[in-house]
């Protein structure tokens, strides 16, 4: 005869499977790794972030009806909104998530994802989302201290009081979200803090944290951070000039560990932490000189960061640099085996809409143009100077041809199948190399023949002088290919060139919504005959490549 409680557990699992395969309950949204390459998987497959973020005080109610009129308008499929500590602790144990619990609400009304960024003890290196009874008690809750012993407006990563509240409201967060959300997993992941550091200061000096800069340096970061002078002792003498940046990165790297850790062990969802970057064109990066918000999670420091906060999934490039040269080295140096490649915040300005397809072709697991809601506000020169329908429509011309095919581009990019390119500064040719074939990727043409002919020298077409083409490629198979793309033409040819290589068949087209693919027409003659030419309008495209004998 079957037990009562064998009986009971036969229940749970037939009812938990149940509500799996109808979708009632969602999987845990986690991250894989396999060969140096990323996937966030959610609800058992990998997903492509296309998101939004909002600007910095929208996080109300009644700001939402502007916020999602933007995302709809972008065609992103993940909103990132700020949660402030201010907002949740006014009174010091006394919370209020009235908001997250509106936010959740019509997220899933609209069939959103969500990214939570938490406005503590830092953002933008400042106590500025902290709440009152925080940052005006400069006793309990200690700045940081210059070397003549002078208060900075930063926050110590030293404050044991500080770090205690912080971790009790942020946890208090977690709590809550896992009663409201653990079912249906509306929240993709979690921001621990806001671009943290300090500028102007290099690390804090006071009493507590200069103990532990004479401390020896732990043995975790050794082994990730490679010394400059010693091989072991104090922060000064394994890393010399660079001591101070290195143990600040540290310092508040543990603050963070203590935070996550802690929010995890509640409701274990993915985190991660943003930063304002520092030169990356810098190299080698020379010692800190008030040039950049020390102690962030800067390129240099990533290791550090990896060594101090291992609860911390990734490390994510907030990209203003509008250069094309800096966009590629940050994506470059942010794009690490350790590190899956994922922008949290892209400027808005119509330039940086062409990076997306750069972006998301080397693999990112998700980008998110910066200040998507129209409150009155426009971040230039940072962003765009405006901030309207017009002001999206660059970047959601692109999140339109990504949007139906995003789970199955985030699995190319998990098999390692995808590139992509953007249209640089000076308008150079780009090259990708693929399985047995290349990309040759050109700008500025006109559709019809060569570039070189007389006739087209006359006159460059209008698009010509602006840097807006950009072209993101799946390789499906040997000899078969996924495009998408603006504003370029591409010429796939042979790695080893043997003559006998040509076009099978070009097909236009996009995924409709059980995943198939659904052709609208074939490309051949003139559409063919000089490449296979991208307008200003997005497509997407299959090319099947052949050989004959």
């Amino acid at each position: 005869m079957r037990s009562p409680l064998l009986h009971l557990r036969l229940t749970a699992v037939c009812l938990g499977s149940l509500l799996l395969a109808t979708g009632a309950w969602a999987q845990a949204t986690r991250f894989v790794q396999q060969d140096g390459r990323h996937a966030l998987m959610v609800d058992g497959k990998p997903f492509l972030m296309l998101g939004a973020q909002t600007h910095n005080s929208s996080s109300y109610p009644r700001a939402l009806d502007k916020v999602w009129a933007a995302v709809a308008d972008l065609q992103a499929n993940t909103v990132e909104v700020p949660i402030a500590w201010e907002q949740v602790e006014p009174i010091e144990g006394r919370f209020d998530f009235s908001f997250l619990d509106t936010l959740l609400r019509q997220a899933r009304e609209r069939q959103l994802k969500v990214v939570l960024l938490w406005f503590g003890t830092w953002k933008n290196t400042s106590p500025q989302y902290s709440p009152a009874w925080v940052k005006f008690d400069n006793r309990r809750f200690p700045r940081m201290v210059d070397e003549a012993g002078k208060d900075s407006y930063c926050l110590s990563p030293f404050g044991e009081e500080t770090l205690k509240a912080d971790r009790r409201a942020f946890t208090a967060l977690m709590a809550h979200l896992k009663k409201i959300d653990a079912q249906q997993r509306t929240v993709l992941m979690v921001q621990v803090q806001n671009e943290v550091g300090t500028f102007g200061l290099a690390r804090d000096f006071g009493r507590a944290a200069q103990a532990a800069f004479e401390q020896p340096v732990p043995a975790a970061v050794l082994a990730r951070k490679k010394p400059v002078a010693k091989a072991s002792g104090s922060w000064r003498e394994v890393y010399g000039d660079y001591a101070d940046e290195y143990f600040h990165a540290w310092a508040i790297a543990s603050y963070i560990e203590e935070m996550a850790k802690a929010g995890r062990a509640v409701y274990d969802l993915p985190m991660y932490v943003n930063n304002a970057l520092r030169d990356p064109l810098e190299q080698p990066p020379k010692p800190w000189k008030k040039d950049f918000a020390s102690g962030g999670p800067t390129y240099d420091v990533i290791d550090i960061y990896k060594a101090a906060a291992p609860s911390i999934d990734i490390v994510g490039p907030d990209i203003y640099h509008v250069e094309s040269a800096k966009v590629d080295a940050h994506l470059k140096l942010f794009k690490r085996p350790d590190n899956a490649l994922f922008v949290p915040e892209l400027g808005n300005a119509s330039p940086y809409a062409r990076y997306l397809y750069k972006i998301l072709g080397q693999g990112a697991i998700g980008v998110a143009p910066f200040g998507v809601d129209y409150f009155d506000y426009a971040n230039y020169p940072l962003g765009a100077k405006t901030n309207d329908k017009a002001t999206l429509e660059p970047f959601a011309k692109v999140y339109a041809a990504f949007r139906p095919m995003q789970r199955q581009w985030a699995q190319w990019a998990f098999e390692g199948r995808t590139h992509g390119v953007a249209e640089p500064d000076d308008h150079a040719d780009q090259f990708v190399t693929m399985k047995g074939w290349k990309a040759h990727v050109t700008f500025g043409q006109w559709q019809f023949g060569e570039r070189e002919w007389p006739g087209n020298q006359k006159e460059k077409p209008a698009h010509a002088g602006t840097p807006a083409g950009g072209v993101a490629i799946a390789q499906l198979g040997d000899d078969e290919f996924l495009l998408v793309g603006q504003l370029a033409r591409v010429r796939i040819e042979e790695l080893q060139d043997s003559g006998r290589a040509l076009i099978d068949h070009v097909e236009e087209g996009r995924y409709d919504a059980k995943g198939q693919w659904v052709t609208e027409r074939r490309w051949n003659g003139d559409q063919t005959d000089w490449g296979l030419n991208f307008t200003a309008n997005p497509r997407v495209i299959k090319v099947k490549m052949g050989r004959y004998r």
